[in-house]
């Protein structure tokens, strides 16, 4: 075979597709027939294609073909078919599985006792963690399959990933990171009653530019060092060893609980939450200018230069009319500075928590469908699987967070000395 024979291969595996596809849709626009539910094209031919690997199966199990001479007086033999019912992504399909004499045949496909085949779990799953309720998932797949799913069976799908939570919240971590983003966000919980609780979420930058979410921690309705403790430990626990950068929103107790976990960490303010914590206390009329103002902060090559810029801007206008942005800017000060000595290349990096909080706006539109959770190991599963969703590990092309990462990695290495070992 010659190269472009090779190369030939995806695209008529594609016009192949396409092809089967297209009779698929002119034979239900013929006929008038559905492509799903109960006697629909797409149901019928799922059905014909696992009852010939099932038959397949039973070759490959006996070692001969069917009807082949081969099989006489081999010991064993077909027996006929049962009927086995299951749900697949088409909906429900009526199998005729294959039987052998003796009983020896175990089926790979469609295994005994199996009710549902994967890729159906895999769809409640993914109906779960977009944050719908067993009652909504019961509907959407009667209206959409026409099959009846009792509670019990949405239950047991859902419950079935715990396990695989467990693992994910334990699995090891890498030894160093360039940067680390916590931040949390509100959830509904029922504990006797209906209450808002934090949950703390970690993403990570690794070094080859990567977000991974690190872990998920539900808290109490308050903030505070302990919680924070015990998250950090449970990240040291799994392998980080040092962070060269910790990235947050002026969480309460975290600073302290960052140096007493990575004590050459940088605990580094978001300069975006800064802003947006300086646009509630003014008129949306003054927003553009005081945007304009407040950059040159920010932007300011040192230390001393964004004192000076801090400075003016309180004895301006708009510091004098908004005393409370002042101040804003000056409790947040010790956690802001860092920023300002890092190369323009880490800034980029820093400059905010957009990264994880487009993480937490998929979070949160998931918990926002389902209202409020009834206990916090709920709320941790619907999570868990739209972070499972949205992020796959080591996808560079979909988890790639900076165009220029190369230099930013650099520039890590070099400020942070021999923290760092690049790839």
């Amino acid at each position: 075979m010659n190269d472009n024979e090779i190369l030939a291969v995806g695209p008529v595996e594609d016009e192949l597709v396409d092809e089967v596809v297209e009779r698929l849709m002119d034979r239900a626009d013929a006929s008038g027939a559905a492509l799903l539910g109960e006697g629909g094209l797409l149901t019928e031919v799922t059905r014909a294609v696992l009852e010939r690997a099932l038959d397949a199966e039973m070759t490959d199990h006996l070692g001969y073909e069917k009807h082949d001479p081969a099989g006489h007086g081999s010991g064993n033999s077909r027996n006929g078919t049962s009927r086995k019912t299951v749900l697949t992504d088409a909906g429900a399909v009526t199998l005729a599985v294959p039987r052998d004499r003796d009983g020896s045949f175990e089926p790979q496909l469609v295994p005994k006792h199996a009710r549902r085949l994967a890729g159906f779990n895999e769809q409640v799953l993914s109906l779960y963690a977009r944050g719908m309720s067993v009652r909504d998932i019961r509907s959407h797949l009667a209206g959409m399959y026409g099959v009846e799913v009792s509670p019990d069976l949405i239950s047991k799908v859902t419950d079935a990933v715990t396990d695989e939570l467990d693992a994910w919240r334990n699995r090891p971590l890498d030894a160093v990171w360039p940067i680390i983003y916590i931040d949390a966000l509100w959830v509904k919980i029922r504990s006797g009653s209906v209450a808002s609780r934090p949950v703390y979420l970690a993403v990570g930058v690794d070094m080859d530019g990567c977000k991974d979410v690190l872990g998920l921690w539900a808290g109490d309705e308050g903030e505070g060092a302990t919680t924070w403790m015990t998250a950090l430990s449970e990240l040291r626990n799994r392998g980080v060893e040092d962070v060269c950068i910790v990235a947050c929103d002026g969480l309460k107790g975290l600073p302290d609980a960052v140096t007493a976990t990575w004590p050459k960490a940088t605990v580094q303010t978001c300069v975006i939450h800064l802003i947006r914590a300086s646009l509630r206390f003014a008129s949306k009329q003054h927003h553009a200018k005081l945007v304009t103002e407040l950059k040159a902060i920010y932007t300011a090559p040192t230390e001393q230069a964004a004192e000076q810029a801090l400075a003016d801007f309180t004895a301006g206008e708009l510091g004098q009319r908004y005393p409370a942005i002042v101040r804003t800017w000056q409790a947040a000060w010790s956690e802001f500075t860092p920023y300002l000595a890092f190369p323009p290349e880490i800034r980029k990096v820093v400059y905010s928590t957009n990264l994880i909080e487009s993480i937490n706006a998929r979070l949160r539109k998931a918990t926002r469908n389902r209202g409020h959770f009834p206990s916090e190991q709920a709320a941790l599963k619907v999570l868990y699987l739209a972070i499972r969703e949205q992020v796959t590990p080591r996808a560079r092309d979909v988890n790639h967070v900076a165009a220029h990462w190369k230099k930013a990695l650099n520039q890590f290495s070099l400020f942070f000395e021999d923290r760092l070992n690049p790839k």
